[in-house]
């Protein structure tokens, strides 16, 4: 990896954004070969390509940073009475996309997050079929490699360029009549929509890279769904809320489901009336 990835600011970063890769590497040979579809007892789909990119993260970074935990989708049957005593965490999800993976598209992810006392301070989050990464956390900026030897900052954007619409990244798979609602209230504030869908964490990262303005996500989400790309949008300049906007945090709890959430530019002119929108 370049010397662009050594200069990141965060001594775990570069590590972490190789050990995704490795993990991206172990899935490719499954994608789109007929690989077998198990059930978990949610009913959500797995596959040996999830176990096999598991696998490669849990062993890196038990290696990288033998004190810092590890919670991951594929090894989440932890007992709260563990959990609550953790200050570091590393919150993964080896595979981000599992439907996405079976259908044979592109937009599935590998995604890794160090947590500390429920905040997020770095995410990573790579795409195994393109080598793009996305990496960045809150003070520290955020960035966007399409290869493993340039790495350029990314930023969100405040406004649409002129002449473009405002760009909602809505879920290919999920809504809700909450979202629905929502979406309503907000092209009244802010005008017509233009609605994107997008698989997997990459929702944030359109965010992060100035490519869309507003991801609304009223419809249930777990914790490694999204801590990774969070760090990615926070260091890009944005926000993650609950809806009474509050921070998004991850503290130790039973439920490793999320609530719901609203992610933008932190610095959006309509920032407030989203959350209002949101509570009501």
């Amino acid at each position: 990896m370049s010397r662009a990835f050594a200069d990141l600011p965060h001594p775990l970063m570069a590590p972490v954004v190789e050990l995704c890769r490795r993990a991206g590497e172990a899935i490719l040979p499954f994608w789109r070969a007929d690989v077998h579809v198990m059930a978990k007892a949610d009913d959500s789909p797995v596959t040996a390509a999830d176990l096999a990119a598991h696998d490669v993260l849990a062993a890196g970074l038990k290696a990288l940073a033998p004190d810092i935990h590890i919670l991951s989708e594929e090894d989440a049957d932890i007992p709260l009475s563990e959990r609550g005593h953790w200050q570091r965490w590393w919150l993964v999800d080896p595979l981000d996309g599992t439907k996405e993976f079976i259908s044979g598209s592109e937009e599935f992810t590998v995604n890794v997050a160090l947590i500390e006392n429920g905040r997020v301070v770095f995410g990573v989050v790579s795409m195994p079929t393109t080598q793009r990464c996305y990496v960045g956390g809150a003070g520290l900026g955020a960035w966007r490699s399409d290869d493993d030897t340039h790495l350029a900052p990314i930023r969100v954007r405040d406004v649409p360029p002129k002449g473009e619409a405002f760009t909602v990244v809505a879920s290919r798979r999920h809504s809700s009549p909450e979202q629905e609602r929502l979406l309503a209230g907000l092209s009244a504030a802010v005008g017509e929509l233009q609605l994107t869908n997008v698989g997997s964490s990459l929702k944030f990262c359109l965010l992060a890279e100035g490519a869309a303005d507003c991801y609304p996500r009223l419809a249930p989400t777990s914790q490694w769904d999204t801590a990774a790309a969070q760090g990615v949008l926070e260091g890009a300049g944005g926000v993650v809320l609950d809806l009474a906007g509050n921070t998004f945090d991850y503290p130790a709890r039973e439920s490793l489901l999320n609530g719901y959430f609203l992610a933008l530019p932190a610095d959006a002119a309509w920032r407030e009336a989203l959350v209002e929108l949101a509570k009501g």
